[in-house]
């Protein structure tokens, strides 16, 4: 599959696209965070 072909979701705290990875292959439909930063932001709201 091309990258360009990978699921796409937008992250809740800074609303940037980001792609499907491999780490997230068997939780992707919880993921909501595009990284540990924005993850942490929203903890801490």
């Amino acid at each position: 599959m091309k990258k360009s072909q990978l699921p796409v979701k937008t992250c809740v705290v800074c609303a940037r696209p980001f792609n499907w990875r491999k780490k997230w292959a068997r939780d992707w439909e919880n993921v909501k965070y595009c990284s540990k930063k924005c993850s942490s932001t929203k903890t801490h709201q």
